[in-house]
């Protein structure tokens, strides 16, 4: 019997995956590296400090001045946090049917919580955009983790705030294969949605147990689901 359900939040719930892809190209443009678009779109999902390390080396991200002013890494991800936050966040938007289905699940009896690889800040905006705050019984950001996805630090913080639930009896829905193994790292299954762009063989390769479009989708048939 499913308790509890944890869904990710960008490219799941809300359209911003080529807003982050977009944000992060142009920060390394900024920061003098060109790096392809399509590249950078395969990584969304991993929060920065797995994202960066992809496309730079750890003695180039930990550069400093002077040994005492922000690392390369560092002024990086600052950057672009501010980018995304003054020039994305106006034009997100979320996709249909989110509150519904929440609100079935909740009518369900079950447990609602949110894991993200996005900065506290970027979640509150969510929230509100995606109108579910009063259904949330927990979330948990990147910024309360050591490790961000793909590995399970987010959902081991996400089940102790949902209490003594059994990961048997929780469900993860995500959108990336980092998702997916993040989840398989807390022995938790995760259901996958292609709404952010990733195919349906990586989703499955990462260990999705059932696949939908999108949020829209899920709801549709909701009750033949693993939710149910």
């Amino acid at each position: 019997m499913i308790e509890a359900v944890i869904f990710d939040i960008d490219g799941t719930l809300v359209d911003t995956v080529d807003f982050h892809a977009q944000s992060w190209e142009r920060t390394f443009t900024h920061f003098g590296h060109q790096i392809p678009y399509e590249q950078i779109r395969s990584q969304i999902g991993k929060g920065s400090d797995k994202l960066m390390p992809v496309f730079f080396s750890v003695e180039e991200l930990n550069q400093s001045d002077d040994g005492q002013s922000p690392t390369f890494g560092e002024r990086m991800r600052d950057y672009r946090r501010e980018l995304y936050k003054s020039e994305y966040h106006p034009r997100i938007k979320a996709f249909p049917q989110v509150r519904e289905l929440f609100s079935l699940i909740k009518a369900d009896g079950k447990l609602l919580a949110l894991a993200s690889s996005a900065t506290k800040d970027d979640v509150a905006v969510y929230k509100q955009i995606l109108n579910v705050e009063d259904l949330i019984d927990a979330a948990t950001t990147t910024t309360e983790v050591k490790s961000s996805k793909p590995d399970p630090d987010l959902f081991f913080v996400t089940l102790d705030k949902l209490g003594n639930v059994a990961p048997n009896n929780v469900i993860v829905v995500g959108d990336t294969p980092y998702d997916a193994e993040a989840a398989g790292g807390a022995n938790l299954r995760t259901i996958g949605v292609l709404s952010g762009g990733f195919s349906e063989e990586n989703l499955r390769q990462a260990g999705c147990i059932a696949i939908y479009q999108d949020i829209a989708d899920l709801l549709a048939h909701y009750d033949e689901s693993p939710l149910k």
